[in-house]
């Protein structure tokens, strides 16, 4: 049984009323809202030539952040590549048929993975000590570093996508030689990357089939 301070119990009221009384009094988002974020978004290939603001970039990992993972472990880590100078870094480690959208595209996003992820679980989970489970365990180390980065590489794209922005997702590219130019000294792998931007709908190519629900799931 988890023991909870008198602050902490306090805590827990408050956020059990906000989210109460946001549930009731929230409208569900509209078709045309879904389908900016899903039902018509689309991976982009091209750009128009437009900044993204460090503003959006910080809104964006502020919302980003709230997104749920393991243990509220959090163990993403996130560099957005801006200047010349960084992408010219980053361009070597590219499959040739990626190079022209990712130079081209206003924010290089890298989103990596920290294997260090327990050191903080002090601050991001204090209610209970659970870094040994992890540091004690590197096969569960991994996994969970792996697929809550990749859950909050996917938080970051559907906030993008409703702060109007739009986005490339990609893994083509050589992991060991982004990890060298921009994780180095540290324990923080890279996982996928995402370009952002305002994206140029001359760019976009058809949409290619989705599976049916009953060719992928069940309800049982």
């Amino acid at each position: 049984m988890i023991e909870f301070s008198e602050e902490q119990k306090l805590a827990i009221s408050k956020a059990q009323e906000t989210f109460s009384k946001i549930k009731e009094d929230a409208d569900l988002l509209n078709d045309k809202q879904l389908d900016l974020l899903f039902g018509q978004a689309r991976s982009m290939n091209g750009w128009k030539d437009q900044d993204v603001s460090n503003e959006i970039l910080y809104s964006l990992y502020e919302l980003t952040k709230m997104g749920p993972t393991s243990t509220n472990s959090c163990p993403a880590r996130f560099v957005f590549i801006k200047s010349d100078e960084m992408k010219e870094k980053i361009k070597p480690a590219l499959l040739p048929n990626n190079v022209d959208k990712c130079m081209t595209a206003p924010v290089i996003t890298i989103i990596g993975y920290d294997l260090d992820f327990s050191d903080h679980m002090g601050k991001l989970f204090p209610h209970m000590d659970v870094a040994p489970m992890y540091k004690g365990n590197s096969d569960m180390n991994f996994a969970t570093a792996f697929r809550n980065s990749s859950l909050q590489g996917a938080y970051l794209m559907v906030v993008a996508r409703a702060l109007g922005l739009d986005c490339g997702p990609m893994s083509g590219f050589n992991n060991e030689l982004v990890d060298e130019q921009f994780f180095s000294g540290t324990n923080i792998k890279s996982n996928f990357l995402c370009c952002l931007g305002y994206g140029d709908p001359s760019k976009i190519f058809f949409r290619l089939p989705r599976f049916d629900f009953d060719e992928v799931c069940k309800i049982v």
